[in-house]
């Protein structure tokens, strides 16, 4: 489990991360439960969430795997009351479910994919907002990190036609969010990395090699991220942060 020295002393909260199996997800679930925030883990492969937790749990911190496919509008609401009976209200939510495939330009797209990815991408980080926020609002605040994309802060001309549009929508969720939540202490990020080197690069229609990857951020890169967002002094608003690999291998 990673801990940083800066991220310390947050017992008491409680962070929900989406997208948690792999990944971003993954690395952003460490480092807040490395931060002292109890963390539940959700996502569609309970096998890698149960390793997950019990990686935290081997570390002195608190977890619990809640398997969700956030595309499946009824089960995010039980979802979200299973991590409360387990850990309390969630004070912080990570939004880090993500999707894309490689057939995503206009002469080559399938609607039914189209509709998936949008799902996901964008619906599916409104649910589990929308299913925070009376807590949130209740406790007097929280935390909301949105894991977008590069193609959600500028135009990438290769991400793909549902994937671009899905993202940057994410932008206008939590600026939403900020505007009219704000007054009751919720604070919301659009977190917009460069290329991660992480499994969800075997989405995209030429594979980067292993040269390639080598000059991407890494899922952890992105993690010490949300965990800055999550730990910042409540008087502070990361609204958005963008972050690029420098592009040294």
């Amino acid at each position: 489990m990673q801990t940083d020295e800066t991220t310390s002393g947050y017992d008491g909260r409680v962070a929900w991360v989406t997208g948690a199996g792999s990944g971003m997800g993954r690395a952003s679930a460490l480092r807040l439960a490395g931060a002292g925030l109890a963390v539940a883990v959700s996502g569609r492969r309970r096998e890698l969430l149960e390793q997950l937790v019990a990686e935290v749990t081997a570390a002195g911190g608190r977890a619990v795997a809640v398997p969700l496919d956030v595309q499946d509008a009824d089960a995010v609401g039980p979802a979200h009351e299973r991590v409360v009976a387990a850990l309390g209200p969630v004070t912080d939510l990570v939004a880090a479910a993500g999707l894309n495939v490689p057939e995503r330009y206009w002469r080559d797209q399938h609607l039914d994919e189209v509709t998936a990815v949008v799902d996901t991408n964008l619906l599916g980080v409104v649910r589990p907002v929308q299913a925070v926020l009376p807590g949130m609002r209740a406790a007097g605040g929280g935390t909301v990190t949105v894991i977008s994309s590069y193609a959600g802060w500028q135009h990438s001309p290769h991400a793909g036609v549902a994937y671009s549009a899905s993202k940057s929508a994410l932008a206008s969720v939590c600026r939403s969010l900020n505007d009219q939540e704000g007054e009751h202490g919720v604070r919301a990020c659009h977190l917009c990395p460069g290329d991660v080197d992480t499994d969800f690069l075997a989405q995209r229609p030429s594979v980067p090699d292993a040269a390639a990857r080598r000059r991407m951020l890494t899922a952890d890169d992105v993690a010490r991220a949300v965990a800055f967002v999550h730990t910042a002094p409540a008087h502070v608003r990361v609204d958005e942060l963008v972050i690029s690999p420098a592009g040294r291998g």
